[in-house]
């Protein structure tokens, strides 16, 4: 069977309908080769895990999470319409994979909630290789990276990609699946207190979401939930009719607060990219009227240059490519792309008052990393370097991010609204 990438080789750009100024391509220029290198890697990993063809049960939430974006943005780049498709195979393989009971679980068919027509008001397994840890059965933590369960911060990352697929496609259904994606999270990665009754999210819950796998608390977990469902209520109100489905006022209200009360400064490159990527979500977010503080946006940019400054000095990167970890460091270099879409002329521009002018002070400060992103890109784009066990041990998540660093659009942009 022929796949669906194998058939042509990457053309000329092609302008998308209703696409806002600054997100157009230029039709009159070739893609340029970060873009054919993001596309090369896409095919592959499309034709090894099985996109390209019928539907497999390699998935992994959060490879594919991205995954799903980056065909989107292919189709955005390229206008070509084989891209959107195998985005949306995928999307339908993730729901019978890992929407789904594990093949070795004596559970069978979908997790708790779901249905076809429903397929994530369960949740979605991670997609580890091993079967969650049952109850009763010693914690080890070092096993425990390898076990099942499900991630609240996985099933965010999937959220943002229904979402894309909703604009990109101006179907409803996938938004009403991400927020009732985003529903079902709440419910399960948050209970309340036997003590005082307050909320906070549990890092790990089981399969199910019946208990918690690791109690502690993901540091930036509450943020982007919050800043998610805020991104997916803003494009279901576009939407005519207001689309069925979860309005999901008390999981924003809850996640902000719970946000709000928490330090946001890391050393991590994978932390310190999300804090920027989420950045450029909040910017896009406030120009569509959904956030009008910019208080989020300074505090995100405040705590993303605390983290740099930490990171820089760590030397980390200097590191033999065997000590390195891809992924983690392409989220970083994702996350810088976007400093350049923060400080475009006009981004920062209708933000207003003293706030505004901190922002711009913070996004200078911030400028002097970008060619760090590049640095990091131009590393794993050396074959050698893709040779060690440490990029083969995670392959698929490691290209797909490469190629979401060179394509950043896809992941980094909101499409269109419908």
């Amino acid at each position: 069977m022929t796949s669906l990438l194998a058939s042509s080789t990457p053309g000329e750009r092609n302008s998308t309908p209703g696409m806002p100024p600054a997100l157009v391509p230029d039709v009159t220029s070739p893609l340029r080769p970060s873009e054919s290198e993001a596309i090369s890697l896409m095919a592959r990993f499309a034709d090894r895990t099985g996109p390209s063809f019928s539907r497999s049960s390699r998935r992994y939430l959060w490879t594919d999470a991205f995954a799903v974006c980056n065909f989107l943005g292919m189709a955005r780049l390229t206008g070509e319409d084989r891209y959107r498709e195998l985005a949306l195979r995928l999307v339908d393989q993730v729901h019978h994979t890992l929407g789904m009971h594990r093949p070795d679980d004596r559970r069978t068919g979908w997790l708790p909630g779901a249905d076809e027509t429903h397929p994530t008001r369960g949740g979605l397994r991670i997609g580890k290789p091993l079967r969650e840890r049952l109850e009763g059965e010693p914690f080890d933590a070092q096993l425990e990276w390898e076990r099942d369960g499900q991630y609240f911060h996985y099933l965010t990352k999937w959220m943002h990609a229904l979402d894309q697929v909703s604009r990109s496609t101006r179907e409803p259904r996938f938004n009403r699946w991400a927020r009732e994606l985003a529903e079902a999270a709440f419910i399960g990665f948050s209970p309340a207190s036997p003590a005082d009754g307050q909320r906070r999210l549990v890092w790990k819950m089981s399969v199910d979401l019946s208990r918690p796998l690791v109690p502690s608390m993901g540091q930036h977990d509450a943020l982007d939930g919050f800043i998610t469902c805020t991104q997916l209520r803003t494009t279901a109100s576009i939407f005519p009719g207001r689309p069925a489905g979860p309005g999901l006022e008390r999981e924003t209200a809850a996640l902000a607060a719970m946000s709000d009360a928490s330090d946001w400064t890391t050393s991590d490159p994978l932390g310190i990219g999300g804090l920027l990527s989420d950045a450029w979500r909040v910017r896009q977010l406030m120009s569509q009227g959904a956030l009008e503080d910019t208080a989020w946006l300074a505090r995100l940019l405040a705590a993303a240059l605390a983290g740099l400054q930490h990171h820089a000095g760590e030397n980390d990167l200097r590191q033999p490519a065997a000590q390195r970890l891809a992924f983690r460091e392409l989220g970083l270099a994702i996350g810088l792309t976007a400093i350049g879409r923060l400080g475009s002329e006009g981004s920062i521009g209708t933000v207003g008052s003293g706030r505004g002018a901190g922002v711009s002070a913070l996004l200078q400060r911030l400028d002097s990393y970008r060619s760090l992103g590049s640095a990091i890109e131009r590393f794993w784009l050396d074959r050698e370097h893709r040779e060690t066990p440490s990029w083969s041990a995670h392959r698929d998540i490691n290209e797909v991010m490469l190629a979401t660093a060179l394509m950043p659009e896809g992941f980094l942009d909101l499409s269109p609204a419908p």
